[in-house]
């Protein structure tokens, strides 16, 4: 959602991070978890911090944070 919400490519993050464009995807997806190297280098390209970024648990859909829940 965060590199969409930039007007990222998956090539684009890919290239500014050193990894392959699937692996992008895989980290998108929940398919592959980032070493602290990946998670750091991604997080500096967004400019925040990598617990902004990356979270052991699945980050709360937006809807759900701004209009609560059923």
């Amino acid at each position: 959602m965060l590199r969409a919400e930039r007007g990222v490519s998956r090539a684009e993050l890919a290239a500014a991070v050193g990894v392959n464009p699937q692996t992008v995807g895989f980290l998108e997806r929940g398919d592959y978890g980032p070493s602290l190297d990946l998670a750091l280098r991604i997080s500096e390209f967004f400019g925040l911090p990598v617990e902004a970024v990356f979270s052991r648990r699945p980050f709360e859909p937006m809807s759900q944070q701004l209009y609560g829940g059923i």
